[in-house]
């Protein structure tokens, strides 16, 4: 199901891509990492919380027993670790290159499009803008990508609340009980007025600022010989995994700082 909201996604904001036109010399100029003020800061930690997503690495480790046959049996041997780690090593690289692409093929629509237009402030101006610009289809295409992609969203961290609660808290929350709760600060969003576009903004910063708590713990953990065993990280992963951690905590702390001054 993830996946079939995942291709309607990508569907979707491709149809727009192609309709906006691209500009590659734009394109790659964007390519290099770079700030103009706290905005685009704040935009930048919301764009890396919205792809990672914190809660999703409890969700990919409770999916992965099973997932390629008996993975107790296939990790007692050499070959049979080779063949576990290749195949997620993969399905990360898939899952987050496609998150990549549709988040850059939206940084480009609106560059395309919305650049200097100081009336595009809102979801709802930018489908519109959209069906002024490129049609109908184009504004259809967006509106059913963000239903996707909305959708997708929850049903991932519903997921992973119940993956948390049965393995951490060992607690188990009926479906409807659930699905309440994860919908409730939505509704109460739209119940009580508050602009939609802002409330995502920052529900996506949010998610940046919790992918320490679960990206630490795990390169520690993982880290672990005495833990770990066989499947313990090498050197350089370690290292890589402890680089990433350090920028992530350096761009929320960088983003704490200019608020508070």
């Amino acid at each position: 199901m993830i996946t079939g909201l995942l291709l309607v996604i990508g569907l979707g904001f491709g149809y727009t891509l192609v309709g906006s036109g691209v500009d590659p010399g734009g394109v790659a100029s964007g390519m290099v990492p770079g700030f103009a003020g706290a905005d685009s800061l704040l935009l930048a930690t919301g764009i890396l919380g919205a792809t990672v997503m914190p809660h999703v690495i409890y969700v990919h480790s409770a999916l992965t027993p099973g997932r390629y046959g008996d993975t107790v049996t296939a990790g007692r041997t050499h070959s049979g670790r080779r063949h576990l780690l290749r195949a997620q090593r993969l399905d990360v690289l898939l899952a987050m290159g496609l998150a990549g692409l549709v988040n850059a093929s939206m940084l480009v629509i609106a560059a395309q499009l919305f650049t200097g237009d100081a009336a595009i402030s809102s979801l709802e101006s930018v489908h519109a803008g959209l069906g002024d610009q490129l049609g109908r289809g184009a504004a259809i295409a967006f509106a059913l990508a963000l239903l996707a992609s909305g959708l997708a969203a929850s049903s991932v961290g519903t997921h992973a609340g119940q993956v948390v609660m049965a393995g951490f808290l060992r607690r188990h929350v009926p479906v409807l009980a659930r699905r309440l709760v994860t919908l409730a600060p939505a509704l109460l969003v739209l119940c009580l007025g508050v602009d939609p576009t802002k409330a995502l903004v920052w529900s996506q910063v949010v998610l940046c600022f919790g992918i320490p708590f679960a990206l630490v713990p795990l390169i520690w953990l993982t880290s672990k010989r005495s833990l770990m065993g066989a499947w313990v990280n090498r050197r350089v992963t370690t290292v890589a995994g402890a680089l990433v951690a350090a920028l992530v905590i350096g761009l929320n702390g960088y983003l704490l700082l200019s608020f508070v001054s």
